[in-house]
């Protein structure tokens, strides 16, 4: 059977099946089998075939787009005739491929011999932006060689008219509301985790956003207002919380937003999004990418008495009231000049200004910050080349610095990794950069969506200035079913290709490994002073500052090893007191945020900032408990302030680690693993040295805020809860309310989950000596199911080397089998404790789920609203935060402990040493005068 009798079948099957359009096509057989069914002019098959050639062939780098900008070249050339395809349509058809084969092809007719088809062809790269070395080598060669073409060329880029000539933003933008959701909206909302599967079918995908219901209004709003923007809105909210989620920008954009070319199926851009307390900062990211709006609405406000007081509710919750209403169905217009949204009547509702900085706008006219990242680097290589200045074109980096202020954290790496920088003194916060990315993270979830940004943007291999790359394959690990078989080892094998270090072995030499990414991406970051970027919002290292990103921030950073991004505010948190032996750092964790809120009456002034926290004694591996939490407190990032010897300490193991990595027979052949090793001695040295101690902040470095958690008053266990349960449905998973563990005694727990990215090894062992302590009393018997899953396949190795393997197997009901994956989700859990493939397990939701309607207490949920656990008919599904000997012991018990019963269950057990640092590790300021 042909090739493209398959293709007509599985048509058929999207069709009738899920209401859906031929898929597009990224295969070059495929493709060359439909150009001959053209040129074959009596062909039956013919009309369609023109249609999939031009209207559904994906672009960029796809082995389909090689095939496509070779048959166009070979039009233009006179070579191959179709009277459907004129000389200047296939030009036409060239230009909006993109980048990638399409250049190659524009600069062969562009430097070739007929003057005609050179102009051409030299108008349309001037339209261009996603050039690379190859690329750009044959210019600045042609050129060299007297080439009149390439000389007009790079003189086009030097001004950068590919974006001066592009159309200004209108003045005004007309949007019609929609609110999608009261209170937050996480990501979820719009790319639901267990739907992640189909993210890169960007049609199919677009179908689990909100709800079918959801999507036909929509549209329909969409159909009646032709003139209008559908504006999606999380009401008394913010929208885009807990990760990036390109998917989620993509859905919307696909359902609200531009189509971004007639040629390119599915996908769109310029989508205008809003909340309440506005858009979060990842997801404000992926925004960006678009080129679409994300505006802070303000349209509730906190309600003051006569006195001018916060009135609050009987939960101490401040009490809100509307300035202005959105509701669905209200018009309304962005004026973009004015930087104001305006009602149905002209009147101002509130200012919009930050939706609207040059930045922005920037990404804006040129339909997404792709095109202004490239655009700048081809500038600057086209002047360089010319041996001219470029002018002044794009806006400026915002450079802020502030005389006799120290830096902090945050600044001092930002600064030291600052790439394109003007001024002679430090940068603070405020001031908008690009940076040098150090690690990159990718996840397997949404990696496929990011190897198709890659594509899209043409680029073949990674950055040579990334210092380490890691594909996961953790968030598919625990079900190896048809949709994990079918995406996992494509996806392993582009990453590989493109010199990303992969879990997943395409050559089949080393053992596959599920590894959550975020505990590798900690092993492999070597440098406090690092900036890593990875596609999850968890992406929250204990060495050096991690953002979480979109796919498409991680496919700019992996081609170009650099981030653009303003230099976020900081919160200093800071230790008193001593931790109690029945503690867990986990309560710690918690008690954090509950002494915040508490201080700042109900403000999280966490939101969107840098948490800094002076851990100072705490390994790497256990301060990541606290990082990896700043992710559900809106955080932008957290970093860990350590002594030198904890430093030291932190990067042997991390050197350990990765030599085992290498050991496993993961290494590239560039050699990235060594490389890491290598940079790992190198600051280890400098440490040692005093050349370049430790990373800390200056003792006058100004911070949004400061807090300092009281360890004396953290007595018993503290339980995040997300308030499923809350009258007023905007305070539901809009962040954790923090309780002793008392408010629960008693209470029936369904289910209970140890593992993902929020547990480390000194967790595993807790449970063993837990297991331990209990036997003595008789054999244990779980009443609710206990699963647990290690983050890393080091860790279980350790854990059989040492003995604690055993204990955990001996109480085990199930026990993974890597030659004998399980292929299908469970659906029922029985009273047991299972162990678990390394790997996210139930925190992603996507493969392994509670029981509709349980009470599930664990280590790592997210605030995303049916996630680990659906609602059911009956009853809402809980999932509560918790330590691990808590959940340990919850289960056994199938309720929660007292607080006499979990002192008994812990006496004796390390939980965690940690003391604070017995000074602030702040350092007086030395003085600088340049970055």
């Amino acid at each position: 059977m042909s090739l493209y009798s398959e293709y007509l079948k599985e048509i058929e099957v999207r069709k009738n099946e899920l209401g859906l359009n031929p898929k597009p096509i990224d295969g070059a057989d495929l493709l060359s089998e439909i150009i001959e069914q053209i040129k074959d002019v009596n062909n039956e098959h013919r009309k369609d075939s023109l249609n999939f050639f031009i209207y559904n062939t994906l672009p960029g780098t796809t082995p389909a787009a090689g095939v496509k900008a070779a048959f166009l070249k070979e039009i233009i050339l006179g070579q191959a005739s179709v009277e459907e395809i004129s000389q200047e349509f296939a030009f036409e058809l060239l230009d909006h491929m993109k980048g990638g084969p399409s250049i190659a092809v524009l600069l062969d007719l562009a430097l070739g011999e007929d003057a005609d088809i050179a102009k051409a062809a030299a108008d349309v790269l001037k339209t261009q932006v996603f050039l690379y070395e190859a690329d750009t080598d044959r210019l600045a060669a042609a050129y060299k060689e007297g080439n009149a073409i390439a000389k007009e060329l790079l003189e086009s880029y030097s001004k950068a008219e590919f974006f001066t000539k592009l159309d200004d933003i209108p003045e005004k933008v007309k949007v019609i509301t929609y609110i999608a959701a009261e209170g937050d909206i996480s990501t979820d909302l719009l790319s639901p985790g267990n739907q992640s599967h189909s993210r890169a079918d960007r049609e199919l995908h677009g179908l689990c956003m909100i709800s079918p219901e959801a999507q036909q209004e929509i549209k329909q709003m969409g159909e009646d207002n032709p003139d209008a923007k559908v504006m999606l809105i999380a009401e008394k909210g913010t929208m885009g919380v807990g990760s990036s989620r390109m998917s989620g920008v993509n859905n919307v954009a696909l359902w609200a937003g531009e189509k971004t070319s007639p040629y390119i199926p599915f996908i769109n851009n310029r989508p205008v999004v809003a909340g309440t307390n506005g858009i979060a900062p990842i997801f404000l990211t992926t925004v960006g990418v678009t080129g679409g709006i994300g505006l802070d609405l303000k349209n509730w406000v906190k309600k003051t008495d006569e006195n001018g007081e916060i009135v609050r509710d009987a939960n101490g919750d401040p009490v809100l009231e509307e300035a202005y209403s959105v509701k669905t169905g209200t018009v309304l217009t962005i004026d973009t000049k004015a930087k104001k949204l305006l009602d149905s009547e002209g009147n101002v509702l509130v200012d919009v200004a930050d939706a609207f900085t040059p930045q922005k706008v920037e990404f804006m006219k040129a339909g997404g910050s792709y095109a202004v990242t490239f655009g700048k680097k081809l500038q600057t290589f086209a002047a360089e080349t010319l041996g001219v200045e470029a002018p002044v074109v794009y806006a400026a980096s915002k450079e802020i610095s502030h005389e006799g202020q120290g830096l902090t954290a945050v600044e001092k790496i930002f600064n030291r990794n600052a790439v394109g920088v003007t001024s002679k003194t430090p940068l603070h916060t405020g001031s908008d950069v690009r940076v040098k990315v150090n690690i990159v993270g990718s996840q397997d979830t949404t990696g496929p969506m990011t190897c198709q940004e890659l594509e899209a943007m043409a680029a073949s291999t990674i950055s040579p200035s990334v210092d380490g790359a890691f594909q996961s394959g953790c968030h598919t690990a625990s079900v190896w079913d048809n949709k994990a078989k079918a995406n996992t080892p494509k996806l392993m094998a582009f990453m590989n290709a493109f010199g990303v270090i992969t879990a997943r072995d395409p050559k089949g030499v080393y053992h596959s490994m599920t590894d959550v990414i975020h505990k590798v991406l900690n092993d492999i970051t070597v440098d406090d002073r690092a900036i890593i970027i990875g596609g999850d919002s968890h992406t929250r290292m204990s060495k050096g500052v991690a953002f979480g990103a979109d796919s498409g921030t991680v496919a700019i950073a992996l081609a170009t090893g650099e981030a653009a991004m303003p230099i976020p505010e900081s919160v200093k948190v800071t230790f008193k007191g001593s931790m109690k032996p029945h503690m867990d750092f986990r309560d710690i964790v918690h008690a954090t945020q509950a002494q915040m809120l508490k201080k700042f009456n109900g403000e999280n002034v966490f939101q969107g900032r840098v948490i800094e926290v002076q851990i100072g004694t705490l390994l790497a591996d256990q301060a990541f408990t606290f990082t990896d939490w700043t992710a559900e407190m809106k955080a932008k990032a957290s970093i860990c302030i350590s002594t030198d010897e904890t430093l030291i300490e932190s990067l042997e193991l991390a050197k350990s680690r990765i030599q085992i990595m290498i050991n496993k027979g993961m290494e590239n052949e560039a050699g990235m693993l060594q490389g890491l090793i290598d940079l790992a001695d190198k600051r280890i040295a400098e440490v040692k040295s005093g050349e370049a101690p430790a990373l800390a902040p200056d003792d006058n470095a100004k911070y949004y805020a400061e807090v300092e958690v009281d360890l004396d008053a953290i007595d018993e266990p503290m339980i995040a809860d997300p308030d499923v349960n809350n009258e007023d449905v905007s305070k539901r998973y809009t962040h954790d309310v923090i309780r002793p563990a008392s408010y629960y005694d008693g209470r029936q727990v369904d289910l209970g989950f140890v593992g993902s990215c929020m547990v480390h090894k000194g967790d595993m062992q807790i449970i063993a000596a837990m297991l331990r302590n209990l036997e003595k009393n008789g054999p244990i018997t779980f009443n609710a199911p206990l699963v647990v899953a290690p983050p890393t396949y080091n860790i279980v190795d350790e854990l059989k080397a040492e003995g604690d393997w055993d204990i955990l197997a001996k109480y085990a009901g199930f026990v993974f089998d890597d030659d004998k994956p399980k292929e299908a989700a469970r659906t029922k859990y029985e009273n047991i404790l299972y162990l678990e493939r390394p790997g996210c397990n139930l925190c992603m939701g996507n493969q392994e789920k509670a029981e509709a309607g349980d009470t599930v207490l664990a280590t790592s949920t997210r605030l995303f609203q049916g996630r680990v656990v659906e609602d059911s008919a009956e009853k809402k599904g809980e999932s509560l935060l918790g330590s691990t000997p808590m959940v340990v012991l919850a289960t056994i018990l199938g309720r929660f402990p007292t607080l006499e019963e979990y002192k008994a269950a812990v006496e004796g057990i390390n939980l965690t040493s940690f003391a604070p640092p017995s000074e602030d590790l702040a350092r007086p300021a030395i003085p600088l005068t340049a970055i």
